[in-house]
């Protein structure tokens, strides 16, 4: 077979001819990334400022993690869950030490994670009958059939039904609708402290609260994803402690592996031991590559400050926003937490988007009108003056194209 490996062009024929088009793709080629920077292969350099979905939460390779990699990996790659791993172990201590007491079940992804906690909810809820699971509309959980049931949009559902039986959906921060939608065969309330995919929307601190009591009061699991809230994100290390509660389980991914792929799911000691042997199981789950980048990552946040300076740049990202904001008239709010920012819009965001790339920076539009900043937590003042120019040259371009 000829092999075509012309630049670009060659790359891109090879993805058409070879790799399931699952995904709609930027004509870039990236090849290198150092910080809040990557490079396509014609040695072009673009500010990263949706880096991997937040996975590259410490900017990409992180010196620390790429160090730990290197190091693990002339060690040992990978063992079966039927043995020992040091590395899992100290990683599983390190969550639950930063979260609230409990165990962890390690996989690959944010949706295994997703769908571990609805099987462990499951699992608790068996022995009354429960098994309905109430999760949020306009939330998203992953796309396994299970969690793209839970996910509370339909265009992530059409051509893949019958979905998955006993879920249910209800609008984020309404705890009336929450409170009428639980019922005897509930076992769980799935739900984002910032619903990332449904385009940066968050609710005040009392509804978590008010969550959290009513789940309390009808003896069922409360389940936080923090698959992109999760590890420094939003300022602390979970999401859900902006909200003054502590849910019976967590799942995280994204930036936990630093650039790795690694999933957890963190289950409060109420219900860490329902999932005995048999019952659940990842191959790589929790490998030791893996493991020993989580430990990294937990490793450079603590040394370098960096919730701390995630609050501060935060901060000052929206306030370079909220000046940008005041200026076009077809901006409408500005929302979110810490690094987690959400610029939403009257026109299509998808424009803006490669107007910024043409300019040199990647950032990202959900809900077609929801431009999402999300850099690295080692972020400059810099780099975002930089980002915010190039934002605003985008604007400009876009309304003169519509006559804006």
């Amino acid at each position: 077979m000829k092999k075509d490996r012309a630049g670009a062009r060659g790359t891109i024929g090879l993805y058409g001819r070879c790799v399931i088009p699952s995904y709609g793709r930027n004509p870039l080629v990236i090849v290198r990334g150092k910080g809040s920077w990557v490079w396509d292969d014609r040695g072009r350099r673009y500010l990263d400022f949706f880096p991997g979905y937040a996975v590259s939460g410490l900017g990409h390779c992180h010196p620390k993690v790429v160090a730990a990699v290197r190091r693990q990996a002339g060690l040992l790659l990978h063992i079966p869950n039927i043995y020992y791993n040091p590395l899992q172990a100290r990683l599983a201590e390190l969550i639950a030490e930063h979260a609230f007491p409990g165990k962890c079940f390690f996989c690959n992804s944010g949706a295994e994670a997703n769908e571990a906690a609805m099987k462990l909810a499951r699992k608790a809820g068996n022995p009354k009958g429960r098994y309905e699971i109430i999760s949020m509309i306009d939330s998203f959980h992953g796309r396994t059939i299970a969690t793209v049931t839970a996910t509370g949009q339909p265009k992530y559902q059409e051509g893949f039904g019958p979905l998955l039986s006993g879920v249910r959906h209800v609008p984020f921060g309404d705890i009336g609708a929450l409170s009428r939608a639980v019922g005897d065969a509930t076992c769980a309330v799935l739900l984002e402290p910032i619903q990332g995919e449904g385009g940066i929307n968050t609710a005040p601190p009392e509804y978590f609260v008010a969550v959290r009591r009513l789940c309390d009061s009808k003896g069922i699991m409360l389940i936080m994803d923090e698959v992109q809230t999760g590890m420094g994100r939003t300022g602390k290390y979970f999401a859900y402690q902006h909200c003054g509660v502590v849910p019976d389980v967590i799942t995280l991914a994204k930036t936990l592996g630093g650039g790795v792929a690694i999933g957890a799911m963190l289950a409060s000691t109420k219900y860490a031991d329902l999932l005995q042997p048999g019952m659940h199981a990842s191959t790589f789950g929790g490998n030791p590559l893996a493991c020993a980048a989580g430990i990294a990552v937990f490793d450079a946040i603590e040394k370098e400050g960096l919730l701390k300076r995630t609050r501060q740049m935060g901060r000052y990202l929206r306030t370079r926003l909220v000046r940008l904001a005041a200026r076009r008239p077809f901006v409408r709010e500005i929302r979110g937490e810490g690094l987690m920012l959400g610029m939403h819009l009257s026109i299509d965001g998808k424009a803006v988007v490669a107007e910024c790339m043409r300019r040199g920076m990647l950032t990202n539009s959900t809900g077609d009108n929801v431009l999402r900043f999300m850099p690295a937590m080692t972020v400059t003042k810099k780099e975002i003056d930089l980002a915010m120019e190039i934002v605003e040259e985008a604007f400009a371009a876009v309304a003169r194209a519509k006559k804006l």
